[in-house]
């Protein structure tokens, strides 16, 4: 498994938990709890951004690792 292959895998993972963020920001009917959900939905999305860019980086300097 390439470096690649495994920062999907975490991408992946990192939709999945935004996934399930979002059904409990719906669900819940404490304020203060969806905005945590939200807030953290938003953190999570940043975070996903910077892998994205950095799969882009890794096949651009080692395109050995393009998937």
């Amino acid at each position: 498994m390439t470096i690649v292959s495994d920062v999907n895998q975490l991408i992946s993972t990192i939709k999945g938990i935004e996934a399930q963020l979002s059904l409990m920001a719906l669900s819940t009917t404490v304020p203060e709890a969806s905005k945590t959900f939200h807030d953290t939905m938003l953190v999570l999305g940043e975070i996903k951004t910077d892998l994205q860019n950095r799969i882009t980086h890794i096949e651009i300097k080692n395109p050995q690792h393009k998937s």
